[in-house]
């Protein structure tokens, strides 16, 4: 169950990102048209890495819980995610938006599941 919630918080988190892209983009103007195609190529690439991260936990778990490949896949996700939250605290998290503040606390929290799940 642990490593079911942390990949259903991971990939509502990719949502969260892929919903507003339009509105963060449109946040930066005015910039040239390459510089908004590479802020939104980044911003859908975070949504979809959480989202690929999300489905490899469900389908490692799916597959069994218990094996030493689920165990491993939550360790490596965790260290991934905590990865990408040490980036977002030390990049967007410093900027005034609520959203990147959020983003740390709760791949941090995800992680934490999944470490959690790979020695239960």
């Amino acid at each position: 169950m642990l490593a079911y919630a942390a990949a259903f918080i991971t990939a509502g988190w990719g949502v969260a990102h892929a919903v507003p892209t339009r509105q963060v983009v449109a946040g930066f103007q005015p910039i040239s048209t390459d510089n908004r195609r590479i802020i939104t190529q980044e911003w859908i690439a975070e949504a979809v890495t959480m989202w690929a991260a999300a489905s490899v936990i469900i389908a490692a778990t799916a597959a069994s819980a218990s094996s030493d490949v689920a165990t491993w896949v939550y360790r490596v996700f965790a260290i991934a995610l905590v990865a990408l939250a040490t980036l977002t605290a030390l990049t967007g998290s410093r900027t005034r938006i609520v959203w990147f503040k959020i983003c740390p606390v709760l791949l941090t929290g995800s992680a934490g599941l999944l470490a959690a799940a790979s020695f239960a």
